[in-house]
């Protein structure tokens, strides 16, 4: 599951509005305050392939579908999971060429613009390490794409990226990061963001940002590939529809496909799945870095669970033990906890994968989630996407075709369920 391509962002200072801290609560209207306006979680390098073995003198270029936008932005580069120091040479942004939608490498030549680390072109994370480029005035429109172009001149080692971006996104030979046209990028998975963690958006009186942490349901398996039709985007587009004055929040998928409460990315499940370092540490792991910094997060969204049944047969005391966990940390700082319930699965991948023990675990979870009154809110995912006849199934309509994983009109589904007047934003 490794080869990917990464972008990033470089820039010339830019002299902004001064931005509040990342977690201030809702902003004035005549403030310009920092927000995020995407994020994605990631991980460290798997044990073989392109995300092990890292690039040299490559560029990689990506694309991203960035949830609100402002006259400014700056980009959160991580090797929170690398194994040593990362030489970052050039790095751009750009907006995509939309006059060749076929060839999603190429961009926009006069939006091009270079990002600056503390005034240089070039900067090294170090290991274990964030990178924050200096503010760029770069006008970025809600709902809209951005490609970020970032060359690694040096041996890079194992990455950190973010293994199922239903995007592609591309790698090429040397510095690229200026070339309009995609031709030299002759890598293209349809997988990875690279080194690539955040774009923040500067906004005038922000309400903050919504975090989903999940998994692969989250992730937008299942969705069609480079359309953001995974439901937080659905959602962020239902936010931007019912406030039109701009004072909308930005949404953050912070999901992981494959993840688990409990277990660790590497632990092997049943129906002989491997594991792998691309799934992630335990969610509880995660919050400090996929949730509490993030910029300016007032609430949370946790769907997670699904995965520990099927892949760890985990008992319902220890799932819901670990979702109260997360809940009651979320809220010691200040943060809405919105849960959700687990989805059907029924038919998915090998014998033993679905039980009806399994279910019942499913069905025990769901029901003390419905009966829960520590959590601020509930978002019943389970009966929206569930088949009515055989409760334990998706509903066809929604199914992307391995029963577990909804279609785009199934992502549609559970953005329409989200009660909007939950979101303490």
């Amino acid at each position: 599951m490794a080869a990917a391509a990464a972008l990033l962002v470089v820039g010339a200072p830019a002299v902004v509005a001064s931005a509040g801290p990342s977690g201030t609560a809702a902003g004035r209207p005549d403030r310009a305050e920092w927000a995020g306006g995407w994020a994605t979680a990631v991980t460290r390098g798997n044990s073989v392939g392109l995300t092990n073995t890292g690039l040299n003198d490559q560029s990689v270029r990506m694309i991203v579908h960035v949830s609100v936008g402002g006259p400014a932005l700056r980009v959160r580069l991580s090797n929170l999971y690398g194994e040593q120091a990362v030489k970052v040479g050039r790095a751009t942004v750009a907006r995509p060429n939309t006059a060749t939608p076929d060839d999603l490498s190429d961009i926009d030549a006069t939006s091009v613009r270079p990002l600056t680390f503390t005034g240089a072109t070039t900067a090294t994370m170090n290991r274990g390490a964030e990178l924050l480029s200096d503010p760029l005035a770069f006008p970025v429109a809600d709902d809209s794409d951005l490609v970020v172009t970032l060359h690694f001149p040096t041996p890079t080692g194992p990455t950190t990226f973010h293994g199922q971006s239903q995007q592609a996104n591309f790698i090429g030979a040397g510095d690229l990061t200026g070339a309009a046209e995609g031709t030299g990028f002759t890598t293209r998975p349809t997988c990875c963001w690279f080194f690539l963690s955040g774009i923040d958006v500067q906004r005038r009186g922000s309400p903050g940002a919504l975090v989903v942490l999940s998994d692969s349901i989250g992730d937008g398996n299942g969705s069609t590939v480079n359309a953001n039709r995974r439901w937080p985007d659905l959602l962020s587009d239902r936010l931007l529809a019912d406030r039109p004055d701009r004072r909308t929040p930005g949404v953050l998928n912070l999901s992981l496909a494959g993840n688990r409460l409990n277990h660790e990315g590497t632990e092997p499940g049943d129906g002989n799945y491997p594991g792998y370092y691309q799934l992630g540490p335990n969610a509880a792991a995660r919050l400090n870095e996929d949730v509490f910094g993030q910029t300016g997060v007032r609430t949370v969204v946790t769907h997670l669970g699904i995965n520990d049944i099927w892949m760890s047969n985990d008992t319902p005391e220890a799932i819901i033990g670990t979702l109260r966990q997360i809940n009651q940390q979320l809220q010691q700082r200040g943060l809405t906890s919105l849960v959700a319930t687990l989805t059907p699965y029924e038919g998915h991948g090998a014998p033993g994968v679905w039980t009806p023990q399994k279910e019942a675990t499913r069905q025990a979870v769901n029901a003390y989630l419905r009966g829960s009154r520590e959590f601020d809110g509930l978002l019943d995912f389970d009966s929206v996407v569930r088949d009515p006849a055989r409760p334990s199934q998706l509903l066809p309509a929604y199914d992307s075709g391995d029963h577990i994983h909804p279609n785009d009109a199934g992502n549609q589904a559970l953005a329409n369920a989200v009660p909007l007047r939950l979101l303490d934003l």
